[in-house]
C-alpha cells in the first residue's frame, strides 16, 4: 500500500485542550458512556484544522474561542485510523454549568435527540487517565505535556479567554 494512500484513508479530528492557571483541564462528559473527553470532531471540506477545532468547541460546549488564542500542538496518530489535531489555550475558570452542547444525536433504539456532551467539568491534570479513555488519556501525558504546555502558555503572558 502506498504511504500518500494510507494518508489520505485516515480520517482527522480536531480540538482544543483548554486548560485554567490552577492547573486544570476542561472536559466534557460524553452522553451515554462512562468517559469524558476533549471538545473535538471531525473537519468538514474547505475548513482548516484550527477552523475545525473553533467549531467542534463552540458546538460541544457553547464557547467562541478567538482564532488567535490558540497554540497548535500539532498533528497524533489517535487510532488506527484516525489522527488528532490538537490546540491548547489557557482561559480563566468559568463555571461549567454556564456550558451546553448545541450537536445532538438520535439515541439507538429510539427516536430521542440527545445532546453529544450532557456535562462539563474542570479537572486536576491527573484525573485525566481515571476520566477519558485510556488512550486519550496517554496522548494527553505523554504526547501533549499539560503541566508544560501550561507552563508555555504561563510564559507567552496572555490570558486566552473565552469570549
Amino acid at each position: 500500500m502506498r504511504s500518500d494512500f494510507f494518508l489520505r484513508s485516515r480520517r482527522l479530528s480536531c480540538g482544543i485542550v483548554i486548560l485554567s492557571s490552577t492547573n486544570e483541564l476542561l472536559l466534557c462528559h460524553v452522553t451515554g458512556q462512562r468517559h469524558w473527553d476533549l471538545p473535538k470532531g471531525g473537519i468538514h471540506v474547505g475548513e482548516t484544522p484550527r477552523q475545525a477545532a473553533l467549531r467542534e468547541t463552540a458546538e460541544e460546549t457553547g464557547l467562541a474561542l478567538a482564532e488567535e488564542a490558540l497554540v497548535d500542538l500539532g498533528c497524533f496518530a489517535y487510532t488506527a485510523k484516525k489522527d488528532l489535531h490538537l490546540f491548547a489555550t489557557l482561559m480563566e475558570r468559568i463555571d461549567p454549568r454556564r456550558l451546553c452542547c448545541e450537536s445532538t444525536f438520535v439515541e439507538r433504539g429510539s427516536s430521542r435527540t440527545l445532546p453529544e456532551m450532557d456535562a462539563f467539568g474542570w479537572f486536576a491534570f491527573a484525573r485525566a487517565s481515571e476520566l477519558c479513555t485510556p488512550r486519550l488519556a496517554a496522548l494527553l501525558e505523554h504526547k501533549v505535556g499539560l503541566d508544560a504546555t501550561l507552563d508555555s502558555l504561563l510564559a507567552s503572558g496572555a490570558e486566552r479567554l473565552a469570549a
